[in-house]
């Protein structure tokens, strides 16, 4: 298994730098098969969709799909699969940021209820609580 950071993965999906997108794709298609996937950390999720949403105005159906795509082939190891996905289908619903649906079902797993946070948007989606 080999690691993928987020540069690489930046430059495999949006194509943007010919010469560094296409040594992210040689990588990613010839190492990353379902034998031997590919391996990427919640941290680089969170990283490629702010990359992505502020450098590259990707909105959040595009980032959603992303994801999806990234969760669903065999090629592809997500650490955190299931966190990952409870995220997605609340980001796909809501309007709190990817990383906020993350850290939510993070502090839910251990029990860390509740969530305090001082935005509203993350609040508005029910898995954190406004700091009084």
């Amino acid at each position: 298994m080999i690691g993928l950071d987020t540069n690489v993965l930046v430059r495999y999906f949006t194509q943007d730098d010919p010469d560094q997108s296409a040594r992210a794709t040689k990588l990613v298609e010839a190492q990353c098969v379902p034998e031997n996937p590919g391996y990427i950390s919640i941290v680089t999720l969170c990283e490629m969709v702010w990359v992505l949403s502020s450098g590259y105005g990707y909105e959040r159906t595009d980032i959603a799909r992303l994801i999806r795509g990234i969760l669903t082939t065999s090629a592809l190891t997500v650490e955190h699969s299931e966190r990952v996905w409870n995220a997605l289908q609340r980001y796909e619903q809501g309007k709190a940021g990817f990383a906020d649906f993350l850290i939510g079902f993070a502090c839910r797993e251990v029990g860390a209820t509740p969530v305090y946070t001082f935005d509203r948007h993350a609040a508005a989606d029910g898995l954190f609580t406004l700091v009084p």
